[in-house]
């Protein structure tokens, strides 16, 4: 599906779950997109969720742009708007954790609870995000060319993104065929923009701080996650008021949230009332 942001730009999102069910916004990881909250359409059915994720800038068919927490958070709650919700619940996995804040502290008498899933602590980068981009850059795109997402090849592009995954992370996206896996690749990866405007703003602080947010709020951390360590929580959770945490014992990163969907979206049900 495609939607329009305040200033015209296109926005790539994905709807799925129960369409009459409470909606959870998903604001993926990077490099990744959309496609991960494919992964918990059978939970969010379930669950009686509606679920919502929205590319971000530069990912997918999403125009380019020279986004921020804020933009990220206010094109999610035009969307939201779009389809007919006044409240929300926001899901942040990974990276994406910034931008939830963000849309919670934005727009505090819509969102209704928040979860970060495998969410890293605010970055303490000072440099303009055009600098920081340039630095990181070069090793990025050094590794996109191993990557090689321009392989029309599904199979071997597959291979190579799943090699590069934890075991428990590839074993998730196994039940996916090439092709899906292939797809979701290539919409990360085909425009660099999406993952050094991602990564440029990650290393930087957040510009909403968890002292703004005014509704419930869950953590999940995966004890096995090297990307965001369960003992870093307590940099990514100070400010917020009463949040609880679980950490899932022999977790990796993308497990914490792929292999827990009916739990954690059970819980943003429940949370958002």
């Amino acid at each position: 599906m495609r939607f329009h942001a305040a200033d015209g730009r296109v926005l790539q999102a994905w709807v799925g779950g129960d369409p009459d069910g409470c909606p959870v916004a998903v604001l993926h990881g990077c490099p990744d997109t959309r496609h991960v909250a494919m992964t918990g359409d059978a939970a969010a059915r379930a669950t009686g969720v509606r679920l919502v994720c929205v590319n971000r800038p530069g990912y997918g068919a999403s125009t380019p742009h020279a986004s921020t927490n804020a933009s990220v958070a206010d094109d999610l709650a035009g969307v939201v708007d779009e389809l007919g919700h006044d409240r929300f619940a926001v899901l942040g996995m990974s990276v994406g954790g910034g931008y939830a804040v963000a849309c919670a502290a934005r727009h505090p008498d819509r969102v209704a609870a928040l979860g970060l899933v495998a969410t890293q602590p605010p970055g303490t980068r000072e440099e303009a995000p055009e600098e920081l981009e340039t630095e990181i850059a070069p090793e990025f795109l050094r590794w996109r060319a191993r990557v090689d997402p321009d392989d029309p090849d599904d199979d071997a592009l597959c291979a190579r993104w799943l090699s590069a995954l934890p075991a428990a992370d590839a074993a998730l996206l196994a039940g996916r065929t090439p092709s899906e896996v292939a797809a979701s690749v290539r919409e990360a990866l085909a425009d660099p923009s999406g993952y050094l405007r991602d990564a440029t703003t990650m290393s930087r602080p957040w510009a909403h701080g968890p002292e703004l947010v005014r509704c419930p709020a869950r953590a999940w951390f995966g004890e096995l996650d090297e990307r965001a360590r369960a003992a870093d929580a307590a940099a990514l959770l100070a400010g917020f008021a009463g949040v609880r945490v679980t950490v899932r014992p022999a977790t990796t990163h993308l497990a914490t949230l792929v292999g827990h969907w009916p739990e954690v979206l059970a819980t943003l049900r429940d949370l958002s009332g």
